[in-house]
């Protein structure tokens, strides 16, 4: 027998979208498995058997955004995609503020949910250079996931930190949105209609402005992408 490409958790409280989701992943080569509320999506992600969790915002017992927040708690490098409601931007916005990975907005194309899901595994551990970095005096601890500027700290996902090892990377040029998508976010088609960046920078400047008085480090060029201050 084949081994599966990965082991997938769908958490997922309408018996037709779990079905549905399940057939396709199954379809597609990964092994799947399905919870209809949050305490039991909950106990049976962090069980250390997955690879991807796929996990719905709406759920009985226990929301989505709990369980996000408690699975990063007990396995902080898991990936997870947010299942949110059509054009639900407040809805994504917390999404990643409590951990997530990336997310799809119901309801969805199959195509666009496969290339989501094969995208964030291909990143899965995409920054493999634990070498602290220092951007105008804000340190960023890429093994521990924090950045420290004169003694004071913030938390990173990991996706935020991936984001800014790339742009350190590529410090003296403009990084478009598409070479992010395709680069950190892995996707093969990066010409998909997508804000996910658009709220990463948001949320990283917001983050990185607390603790630098007022230093946001990343310069958006109009048209053009982004590029850390000179």
């Amino acid at each position: 027998m084949r081994q599966p490409k990965a082991n997938i958790l769908v958490v997922e409280d309408d018996p037709a979208i779990l079905n549905g989701l399940s057939d396709v992943l199954v379809f597609n080569g990964y092994a799947v498995d399905g919870a209809a509320d949050g305490e039991k999506g909950l106990t049976m992600a962090v069980s250390g058997k997955y690879d991807l969790v796929l996990l719905d915002i709406m759920l009985p017992f226990l929301d989505g955004l709990s369980v996000c927040k408690k699975i990063r708690q007990k396995r902080p490098i898991l990936p997870i995609i947010m299942l949110t409601a059509k054009s639900a931007e407040d809805d994504i916005v917390k999404g990643f503020t409590a951990g997530a990975d990336d997310y799809v907005s119901k309801p969805f194309s199959l195509r666009e949910l496969m290339m989501r899901v094969e995208a964030v595994l291909r990143r899965s551990g995409k920054y493999t250079d634990n070498q602290p970095f220092d951007i105008n005096g804000v340190v960023f601890d890429a093994m521990n996931l924090k950045m420290d500027c004169h003694g004071k700290t913030a938390e990173l996902t990991r996706r935020e930190m991936d984001i800014m090892a790339y742009l350190f990377q590529n410090q003296h040029r403009i990084v478009s949105k598409k070479e992010l998508l395709s680069e950190v976010w892995q996707y093969k088609n990066p010409d998909i209609e997508t804000r996910t960046v658009d709220i990463h920078i948001l949320k990283l400047r917001k983050k990185i402005t607390v603790i630098s008085d007022g230093k946001p480090l990343i310069t958006t060029i109009r048209g053009e992408g982004y590029r850390l201050e000179p």
